[in-house]
């Protein structure tokens, strides 16, 4: 199962407000051949850590791919680039992010104290944030986490109510 988180809280001049970015970037996967097999609701989330700036939108995708882990990373990386993302200053306001959350089973790297270098898998601050949780556990909520062996609706639960979120309703 390979996981993919989704998130933005600009709009683009492209693409319109970050809802619409979400579908557009989902589009540029399966344009590169990468399949999207489901996808969570969205959510609107305060962003982590809280400043001042516009909430965010966020899903989690489930995807198929042939790519190994770190081609998909670079893959990702560059639909960022291509939708207008300019990497800057660690938790700014983006139009677009995705992060590859979890490539089945699979642990690859370590994040360090100050955060990491590259590829880590599962992703290290997932089990942390709501705005991953809550999409993850509407899609696959028995999902277990490769390191820390729960499921996505229990590292849920186990949250404090201090991350702000809401399901955006149709």
């Amino acid at each position: 199962m390979i996981l993919l988180g989704l998130g933005g809280n600009l709009p683009s001049p492209d693409y319109g407000p970050p809802v619409d970015v979400l579908a557009a970037a989902l589009e540029r996967l399966l344009q590169r051949g990468v399949r999207v097999l489901n996808c969570s609701p969205l959510y609107r989330s305060e962003p982590v850590p809280v400043s001042q700036q516009p909430w965010f939108v966020n899903a989690v995708a489930l995807l198929d791919t042939s790519l190994a882990p770190q081609a998909l990373l670079a893959m990702l990386h560059r639909v960022e680039a291509g939708m207008g993302r300019v990497r800057g200053e660690r938790w700014a306001a983006r139009i677009v992010d995705l992060d590859l959350l979890a490539y089945g089973n699979r642990r690859v790297g370590q994040a360090g104290p100050n955060g990491h270098d590259g590829l880590v898998i599962p992703h290290p601050r997932m089990a942390e944030r709501a705005f991953v949780l809550a999409p993850l556990a509407d899609l696959a909520p028995d999902w277990r986490h490769p390191v820390l062996g729960k499921s996505a609706t229990e590292l849920l639960a186990a949250l404090g109510p201090d991350q702000k979120l809401r399901k955006i309703v149709d």
